[in-house]
């Protein structure tokens, strides 16, 4: 199986790498559209901010690549806001895979949420064999609860932990540094 990250300047690309080696699957960091589509899976990586990532990514080119992929395709974290229509961050156009904006956390709670929080209300193959547990997160946006929504997460609300359309995936957590149970919802995207 070929697996590629998405190399654009703004991912989190090396513990992503780590963690697909401890499931034997050796990723390919590329930029390389023939390497992109020629792919039997791809991740779309992302941290920081949503302005700058998308000007990374469009200064890459990979903006029309990524829409037009066939074959599974994960967003993690950022690379998840990236794929709905705009986040509120940087007043960002996205991909507009996802037909749902990103909004900063308006509550009561300290913002980014940093840490361990409980993903539930599972559906799909993503989350095949899984029930209810802790995941990772990093974010001060999210992407609220949609019909496309997969799985969700609460910090002072519930959003969507996870999206997905069609052959697009997208995690708001980080399954990489998730442990087994991150580690499982890779297995789970290898064998979609």
């Amino acid at each position: 199986m070929k697996l590629v990250i998405i190399d654009y300047g703004a991912g989190n690309i090396q513990s992503i790498k780590f963690a697909f080696q401890r499931l034997g699957i050796e990723a390919v960091l590329t930029n390389s559209v023939q390497e992109i589509v020629n792919a039997d899976r791809v991740i779309f990586p992302g941290v920081g901010e949503a302005s700058s990532a998308m000007k990374k990514l469009l200064g890459s080119g990979l903006q029309n690549v990524i829409v037009e992929l066939k074959q599974p395709v994960l967003g993690i974290c950022l690379g998840m806001q990236l794929m709905c229509n705009s986040s509120g961050e940087g007043h960002t156009k996205g991909l507009g895979i996802f037909d749902t904006e990103v909004i900063k956390f308006n509550v009561d709670l300290k913002v980014p949420q940093i840490g361990w929080n409980k993903i539930k209300n599972l559906k799909g193959n993503l989350f095949q064999g899984l029930t209810e547990d802790y995941i990772y997160l990093v974010h001060s946006y999210y992407a609220p609860k949609v019909a496309r929504t997969v799985a969700t997460s609460t910090y002072g609300l519930e959003y969507s932990a996870a999206l997905q359309k069609d052959n697009f995936y997208g995690v708001q957590f980080h399954p990489e540094k998730s442990g087994e149970y991150g580690a499982k919802i890779l297995q789970n995207f290898l064998e979609i």
